[in-house]
């Protein structure tokens, strides 16, 4: 393949030149095969690169529109959707998750609270009454995590949530509005925004999606394959079809915790938004305080589930410069998707970025290729094992 052409398409202010120099890298040394990168800074893009081919065979190049699974971006975008609830007062911060939701107090968790769901902290990691395939049922998958006990007192510790925190959170939004999430993410963000990302696309956005492609040096879904680990446990209600990254399910679907789909572009001009205190283009989705309230880290541990260190706010993951690097400024927050999304936020410089990639990412946290134009985009420690 060292014959083949780096097809980098889009623009790049000067002052940003180091994060087309990376992204032009990640071709070239380490292994990229589709991949787009964007950057707002005080509400305008400054950065819109994309380039690469969407299949390993590197004949197919990724266009302007192409979208990627961009795995748990998608629970930011389901923290998201509940802020915006909150901040209309039709969701209490502090309030039950039954008081929306009441067969979910059963098995103990009467005390699991709106914010504990958010942090990562409720203690409800596991769906053991979940048959397998239960990803691509939302009323089995409801059913079995209202008979499912925590894990912990809810609010006294905390673990990556990597299944069922966007059932949760999508069932208060559709408790609340009618709406499933996926409709309200549609309509009331990415709609107002005009930006292309979505938890259950239409025909017309399916076509537009490049295949995830599989990387041997992926640890999560080494840990998720291994059944006596915390991760492991709680992927029993995985389908039993394999690699699910480019089933139909998980793109037809509502799969709200991992299977939302889009762009850099889009996922940079949302966190634009939350860089600029709930604004951006002058389209206000959130208020100043509710910013503040969604960007306050609450834990920062080694983490049970993913087995590397994790700072987690309400709904945000936080700066990790040794794995998660998202600049000079530790208040940044955002997420990464385990397919090799990455997004985050600078609240003080109004300063956002995302990355997408179509191979999956290595490790440790969010690998070399992510964190490459994460440093290049804000700055910061180069972690000691990027090369």
């Amino acid at each position: 393949m060292t014959n083949v052409p780096i097809l980098i398409n889009g623009v790049c202010e000067p002052r940003f030149a180091a994060v087309r120099d990376e992204f032009e890298r990640n071709f070239r040394d380490r292994g990229e095969v589709g991949a787009a990168v964007c950057v707002y800074q005080d509400g305008k893009k400054v950065v819109d690169l994309w380039g690469g081919y969407k299949d390993l065979e590197r004949t197919v190049p990724w266009a302007e529109d192409t979208i990627v699974i961009m795995n748990s971006v998608a629970k930011s975008m389901c923290a998201l959707c509940t802020h915006i609830l909150i901040d209309r007062g039709l969701v209490d911060f502090d309030a039950p998750v039954a008081r929306y939701w009441p067969e979910f107090a059963a098995a103990g968790k009467s005390g699991v609270l709106v914010r504990h769901v958010l942090s990562h902290t409720c203690g409800v990691i596991y769906c053991d009454h979940a048959p397998p395939g239960s990803w691509f049922d939302w009323k089995a998958h409801i059913r079995a995590l209202e008979q499912q006990a925590p894990a912990w007192e809810p609010g006294t510790k905390g673990a990556y949530n990597s299944i069922n925190i966007g059932y949760i959170l999508g069932e208060i939004v559709r408790r609340v509005t009618g709406k499933t999430v996926g409709t309200f993410l549609r309509e009331e963000v990415a709609a107002k925004l005009g930006a292309d990302y979505h938890i259950g696309l239409r025909r017309d956005e399916i076509a537009r999606v490049s295949d995830m492609h599989r990387n041997p040096k992926n640890g999560f879904f080494k840990i998720a394959a291994d059944a006596s680990t915390p991760l492991g446990r709680a992927f029993r209600s995985a389908p039993k079809i394999g690699y699910f990254q480019n089933c139909r399910e998980i793109r037809e679907l509502e799969v709200a915790s991992f299977g939302g789909h889009g762009s850099a572009r889009a996922m940079a001009r949302i966190y634009a938004m939350l860089a600029g205190n709930g604004v951006v283009d002058g389209v206000r989705l959130l208020s100043p305080a509710a910013v503040e309230r969604a960007s306050k880290l609450v834990w920062e541990d080694d983490c049970i589930m993913t087995q590397r260190r994790i700072r987690m706010g309400y709904g945000f993951m936080h700066n990790e410069p040794n794995t998660v690097p998202m600049g000079e400024n530790m208040k940044a927050f955002g997420h990464t998707g385990t397919g090799g999304a990455f997004t985050w936020c600078d609240r003080e410089r109004n300063l956002s970025f995302a990355y997408c990639t179509n191979f999956q990412r290595e490790g440790p946290g969010i690998g070399p290729r992510g964190a490459a134009l994460g440093v290049a985009a804000g700055g910061g420690q180069r972690p000691t094992w990027l090369n």
